[in-house]
């Protein structure tokens, strides 16, 4: 039997997929999503040096890989910006106009101390790697970046585990009366 040829892709995924997965893991400070991007990569090439049209296949895939990650950061931006200017728009709605923020009555003190307890429950109630995820960014204030590597997980994972964690927040300051985080 005659020994199958590899094909130029194969070729090039041999010789260049360790130092790439390499690179792109010091520019986005995550294993897991440089392997993912990596990936992509060789596949939006494949067509390209199947067909034999690049002149130069290894750096068509380093500015191919680099530009995804480029993105890719943007993306993780953009998503942190929303998250924190939806914040910062919460906490301005909160805040009454007029109002003395230092003066607390009995109440407020009351339903205050009823909001924190059931914000506690419910952030108790999380899942184990929703709940460290959550308490490492708002706690800790790590980046999503900072938390994935922590926790061996992607980026986009960190963000599903917070998203479902304001979701139980709000939910458990609905329980109590209260409509905004």
């Amino acid at each position: 039997m005659a020994p199958s040829r590899k094909s130029k892709l194969e070729q090039l995924f041999e010789s260049h997929a360790t130092g790439l997965v390499r690179y792109l893991t010091k520019k986005l400070k995550s294993a897991e999503d440089a392997e993912d991007i990596a990936q992509n990569a060789f596949i939006r090439i494949q067509r390209l040096a199947e067909a034999g049209e690049l002149d130069n296949p290894k750096a068509y895939l380093y500015q191919t890989a680099s530009n995804l990650a480029i993105d890719q950061i943007r993306r993780e931006k953009l998503h942190s910006n929303y998250l924190q200017g939806e914040v910062t728009r919460q906490l301005a709605d909160y805040e009454v106009p007029g109002a003395q923020p230092d003066y607390c009555t009995p109440e407020r003190l009351l339903g205050a101390k009823q909001q924190l307890d059931e914000m506690e429950r419910a952030i108790g109630k999380l899942p184990l790697k929703c709940r460290q995820a959550f308490l490492l960014h708002r706690i800790k204030g790590l980046s999503y970046a900072e938390i994935a590597q922590d926790m061996g997980i992607s980026v986009s994972s960190v963000e599903k585990y917070i998203l479902q964690a304001l979701k139980a927040c709000r939910k458990a300051l609905e329980r109590v009366g209260a409509s905004e985080i």
